[in-house]
């Protein structure tokens, strides 16, 4: 049911941005990228609720994995540059 509300968010964002443009008004960037942002969180979360637990404590540790390489790997690129080449 939350992957049909997301089609049909996605439909309406599609149906708004047309009407935009008929109607000659002028459309933000910022809003645009808000409302894909809005809808892209709400495909992800269809997305998540449609695995299975086991599937999804995969996702979810591999995902915190990726994050404390990320800061890790950045701690040591910043210790490195302060030292100098």
């Amino acid at each position: 049911m939350l992957t049909a509300v997301a089609v049909l968010a996605s439909l309406g964002l599609i149906g708004w941005l047309i009407y935009r443009a008929v109607r000659q008004k002028p459309i933000k960037a910022h809003t645009v990228v808000r409302a894909i942002a809005y809808l892209t969180g709400l495909y992800t979360f269809a997305f998540f609720l449609s695995m299975h637990i086991p599937l999804l404590i995969q996702v979810v540790v591999s995902i915190l994995l990726g994050a404390v390489l990320i800061v890790l790997g950045a701690t040591i690129q910043r210790r490195r540059q302060i030292k100098g080449p």
